[in-house]
């Protein structure tokens, strides 16, 4: 027992590995068993090693980045996306716009535009390839750099773009300390971040770019926190050109520049300044693309997720059972346009009714934005919940970490032929998911009433 205090880290760390190790390239996204099993043993790691407090920040740092190399060579196991990645690289290799093609056209008209087309469309699924791309400019440009790279191989696309993902939450860990740092809270706690099995397995190993918009996203408020709102507001744009999600944040900053003082003039200015900073940025990111199609094909793809895509949702389901009972089909069209509507008006209501002076109550505000948007909408892959933990790093708040843990359950899914999503399992997620978010926000920091 002596022995395994001594070197419970280093006991911890190598089985950590091997479990990665399995995870990375032994197992399927229909094996259900074997990936929860697998998920809780990693989990179980990770907050062991969460609260060693002998642990240094160097050593945390090194075990972080060993975990992401264990999968620099493993075809991605969860999803499929990373194929239309290549092909939308590669695409532009070529000098082809993606955003005014499909690859199914391509196919079926059996032209194949790119290297291994045919290897690309098969692997992305035609539920993919007759959509057309909805991935921001500086996401094509992570595209772009692998297919320089690697053009006529697939697992070398692969090892470029998770080399950038593994390059990014580096750059995350390194400006996450710094704004810690600043806002005088714990610097380990970007580790429930970096160190988070969910993070290395979903961004890492399945090759979801949220790293590299989060990245962009805090050092923007890093500079922020130092009073630089022009460079703060190209980096926000630079997030945005990643995933769209940050531009969520954007009316939040009102308070921040006023000062809540309306009559401010200088702060008014500053807000405008920044907000059009921002925007042009994005719109000069976009630029080399810019066609009279591409703000159709782009919108209508984007507006799929809200009118067409359902996974993993939590009240929209309830919603949506609502709808069958009084109208007796899915109401998905009209629900899909209440959400942004929903998620609009709490949006203003937390930019001018919560106090968002300060840094720290900002990123609070950005983190109950998000929360309430996820809350709602139909589509919820696990991913979006890497935007959520980066937040709540810098928060009281831990419910983003414990729904990390709990999302699994949405992939027993995919263990069904034909897939077929376990209503059961996804309330278990949520009830477990909301109970704690209510005591957490609502209960666990409120003063006790005699």
């Amino acid at each position: 027992m002596s022995f395994f205090k001594k070197h419970s880290s280093i006991i911890l760390t190598l089985v950590s590995v091997v479990l990665y190790f399995l995870f990375a390239y032994t197992t399927e996204r229909t094996e259900f068993n074997k990936l929860l099993f697998l998920w809780i043993s990693l989990f179980t790691c990770y907050f062991v090693l969460l609260r060693d407090q002998q642990l240094s920040f160097a050593y945390l740092t090194r075990i972080a980045v060993l975990f992401r190399l264990v999968f620099l060579f493993a075809t991605p196991n969860l999803s499929q996306d990373f194929y239309r990645f290549i092909w939308d690289g590669r695409m532009i290799l070529e000098g082809l716009n993606p955003y005014l093609t499909l690859p199914q056209t391509f196919i079926e008209q059996n032209n194949y535009p790119i290297n291994q087309a045919n290897e690309l469309y098969k692997g992305m699924g035609v539920l993919n390839g007759s959509h057309y791309t909805n991935y921001p400019p500086i996401n094509q440009l992570c595209f772009f750099i692998a297919a320089l790279f690697t053009k006529n191989s697939i697992i070398g696309s692969v090892i470029v773009m998770r080399v950038l993902i593994i390059l990014a939450d580096i750059g995350i860990l390194y400006f996450g300390k710094k704004l810690l740092e600043r806002l005088q809270l714990p610097v380990k706690n970007i580790f429930l971040y970096i160190l988070n099995p969910f993070v290395i397995i979903e961004l890492t190993g399945n090759l979801h770019f949220e790293p590299v918009m989060l990245f962009f996203l805090v050092w923007s408020i890093y500079t922020l926190q130092q009073h630089k709102w022009f460079l703060a507001g190209i980096l926000l744009a630079c997030s945005i050109s990643v995933k769209l999600i940050p531009l969520l944040f954007l009316p939040l900053f009102f308070q921040w520049f006023v000062k809540g003082d309306i009559s401010t003039l200088k702060g008014f200015k500053k807000l405008v300044l920044f907000h059009l900073t921002t925007i042009f940025t994005v719109f000069l990111l976009f630029l080399p693309f810019y066609s009279s199609e591409l703000i159709s094909n782009y919108t209508n793809s984007v507006g799929l997720w809200f009118r067409n895509f359902e996974f993993n949702a939590s009240f929209y389901y309830v919603a949506r059972e609502i709808g069958y009972l009084f109208r007796g089909y899915n109401e998905i069209a009209i629900i899909g346009k209440i959400i942004p509507v929903l998620t609009i008006c709490f949006l203003l209501m937390l930019t001018f009714f919560k106090k968002n002076k300060s840094v720290k109550q900002l990123i609070v505000s950005m983190l109950l934005t998000l929360s309430c948007y996820y809350f709602l909408t139909t589509t919820m892959h696990p991913w979006y919940i890497a935007t959520l933990l980066i937040l709540s790093v810098c928060t009281q708040y831990r419910y983003a970490v414990l729904w990390s843990f709990v999302v699994i359950l949405s992939y027993q899914a995919y263990a069904n032929s034909p897939w077929k999503e376990n209503l059961w399992l996804i309330t278990l997620e949520y009830a477990l998911l909301y109970t704690y978010f209510i005591w957490e926000v609502f209960i666990k920091r409120k003063p006790t009433q005699n």
